[in-house]
């Protein structure tokens, strides 16, 4: 798919990466369509008069099904918000009701694994377990959803690539990040990737087939890590 104005929907787009997404997506020339919760629309004011705007839930599958009807591309950022199968009901939607030559692209944390090759560090997985724990006992995220959503994706027959992000921050540009395909490889090892360039990213994966059925965890192109090991980048800009 050339970058040449195709049109492109973006679910979860009120949030700070959605907007990025927005921007990035309208700066390159697609027709956006963007979805998120009802209460959240007036975060897309700047975009109004160049967005389709579809306000619900992204597990609705009514509302899912009307935002993807002809997109070439979608963008869905997976949230694992409360404890009803938000970011699998979220994905199961997308899978089911994209177009079949869509390219979709799904985002998620390094938390997440394809092969079970990932290498974490002992204070990673202690934070995962602990953000696992207080998120369930306050009802508030559930990782373990955003685990079955990423396996539901992991198995689709779909054009999918799921993005695994480090750390994020704000801050200008750094231009597209870098990636390999395990946690833990050294390229990564700065963990920390701009919020901003995670969502270049991912509009990237829109045109790159080397990205399809690929899980890349990125991290900032001038993070130190990223620039000791320059000889193993995988993506090049």
């Amino acid at each position: 798919m050339k970058n040449d104005g195709k049109k492109i929907c973006i679910i979860g787009a009120s949030g700070k990466l959605g907007r990025y997404m927005v921007q990035h997506a309208l700066e390159a020339g697609h027709e956006v369509v963007a979805v998120c919760r009802p209460e959240s629309v007036n975060k897309l004011t700047e975009f109004a008069s160049r967005i389709a705007i579809i306000p619900g839930r992204t597990d609705d599958r009514a509302v899912i099904a009307q935002a993807v009807r002809g997109c070439d591309g979608v963008l869905t950022v997976l949230v694992p918000w409360g404890m009803q199968r938000y970011a699998s009901g979220t994905a199961q939607a997308v899978l089911d009701f994209a177009e079949p030559d869509a390219r979709l692209v799904f985002s998620c944390g390094w938390h997440i694994t394809r092969d079970g090759k990932d290498t974490y560090s002992r204070g990673f997985k202690w934070m995962v377990k602990v953000f696992r724990f207080i998120g369930r006992a306050l009802r508030w995220v559930d990782l373990d959803d955003q685990v079955a959503a990423t396996d539901l994706i992991f198995h689709s027959k779909t054009r999918w690539t799921v993005v695994r992000g480090s750390d994020l921050e704000e801050g200008p540009s750094q231009g597209l990040p870098v990636w390999s395909r395990h946690v833990g490889d050294p390229i990564l090892a700065s963990n920390r990737t701009r919020r901003v360039d995670f969502a270049l990213f991912m509009l990237h994966a829109l045109t790159d087939d080397r990205l399809v059925h690929e899980a890349p965890a990125i991290v900032g192109r001038e993070t130190e890590s990223a620039r000791a090991h320059a000889q193993d980048v995988l993506q090049v800009a």
